[in-house]
């Protein structure tokens, strides 16, 4: 399948797709990965970290969850509880994100205090005024196959041809640029990993079954639920 090359002066697509269903993944790992990237970013850039420290995603993930009532971890959530609970540790002194390794109860990591809030931009025009200073955490809509195809051009998602809605995955906005007098943001998802993709930040788009039936997802924007961590340098 060939995408359609990008049109700056296309915006809205009512598109017919399925809903894919994908078992092996894992959203409150997905959470955690890019709200610990987010504060690892904004140590780095308030020199709070004289080099760039990747702090443990799994920590959060086995001591945030319990407060959660077994839902399913937010980046928001990951953040409040990496800046308001004491601390997290360092990538190196805790278990990977994966593994069966369970550290006894009498290990005790050291654990690096951080402090601040979460910020919340309303707005797709908000976000991209506070990538100025630093990365923001987003939802991107993605679909199949274009997030495999798109490689080096940008993702538009579906301009109204068949596809498949995987749904919203965790993502991080680095930068924005104007390509063709519209924005177009880099965007960091993880989707099995961090992958790199163009995001036309100006389409919307609202999905319809293959039957022309509704699938609930309203007319909205590609980018989504933005959060960004606010670092304490006290």
């Amino acid at each position: 399948m060939a995408l359609p090359p990008y049109d700056p002066n296309f915006k809205f697509a009512f598109s017919l797709g399925t809903i894919a269903k994908h078992q092996d993944y894992d959203e409150s790992a997905s959470a955690a990965v890019v709200a610990l990237d987010l504060i690892s970013s904004a140590r780095f850039a308030l020199k709070l970290d004289s080099v760039y420290t990747e702090y443990s995603a799994k920590y959060v993930v086995d001591n945030a969850a319990g407060s959660h009532g077994g839902r399913k971890l937010t980046v928001k959530d990951c953040l409040e509880f990496a800046l308001n609970k004491g601390g997290i540790p360092k990538a190196e002194d805790w278990p990977r994100l994966g593994s069966v390794i369970t550290p006894p109860s009498s290990y005790k990591p050291d654990l690096v205090s951080m402090k601040g809030q979460v910020i919340e931009p309303q707005t797709i025009e908000e976000a991209c005024d506070m990538v100025v200073d630093q990365p923001v955490g987003a939802k991107l809509h993605v679909f199949k196959p274009h997030i495999e195809l798109q490689q080096d051009g940008i993702y538009c998602g579906t301009s109204g041809e068949p596809a498949s809605y995987v749904g919203l995955r965790d993502a991080i906005i680095v930068g924005v640029e104007k390509i063709q007098g519209k924005s177009i943001g880099t965007v960091k998802v993880w989707y099995k990993k961090f992958i790199f993709l163009k995001v036309a930040m100006s389409r919307w788009f609202q999905l319809y079954s293959p039957d022309g039936t509704h699938t609930g997802i309203k007319r909205t924007d590609y980018l989504v639920d933005f959060c960004v961590p606010r670092l304490s340098m006290d």
